[in-house]
């Protein structure tokens, strides 16, 4: 069965990532005593919150040819999305405040935001083999890039605290 997906449904994905992002790290803040490590998270769910906006503005930005849909007879998209938005990538079904016990500590929380990161990138990896250059494939590539910018942040955190 053939599905079709356009670069707006990849951005309405990319836009609940980074919801789910922002309630992860805001979960995070509430977890740590650490007044630093709080405010770091709180720095993070907010760039999760203007992530979402730079991604609903570049949805938004779409012409009508970039909005295109992105054939695939053999429903590999389909399939690799489902795989990946099914629970891989910042879950849009689960609470991922679910993912803190309160026990962790601000070593483990960046670790896991590491890991989450690591699979949004993945996950818009992924899609940018399926995205023309007509339907936004430049604009996948952005948020690629921003993801990449959020490991970066958190790994220099973490290097700080293992010291």
């Amino acid at each position: 069965m053939a599905v079709t997906f356009s670069a707006d449904e990849i951005f309405e994905m990319a836009e609940q990532i980074e919801r789910n992002g922002a309630k992860f790290y805001r979960a995070a803040a509430k977890a740590v005593s650490n007044k630093g490590m709080k405010k770091l998270f709180e720095e993070l769910a907010q760039m999760e919150v203007e992530h979402e906006e730079t991604f609903a503005s570049m949805r938004a930005e779409l012409t009508d040819s970039e909005g295109a849909d992105v054939y695939d007879p053999n429903d590999e998209v389909g399939l690799y999305l489902r795989a990946m938005a099914d629970g891989k990538v910042f879950d849009v079904e689960t609470d991922p405040s679910e993912q803190l016990t309160g026990r962790e500590t601000p070593q483990d929380i960046l670790n896991t935001a590491i890991g989450l990161e690591k699979d949004s990138i993945v996950f818009y990896l992924g899609l940018e083999n399926y995205v023309s250059a007509e339907s936004g494939k430049d604009k996948v590539r952005g948020i690629i890039k921003e993801e990449m910018g959020h490991i970066v942040l958190l790994s220099d955190k973490l290097k700080v605290l293992e010291q």
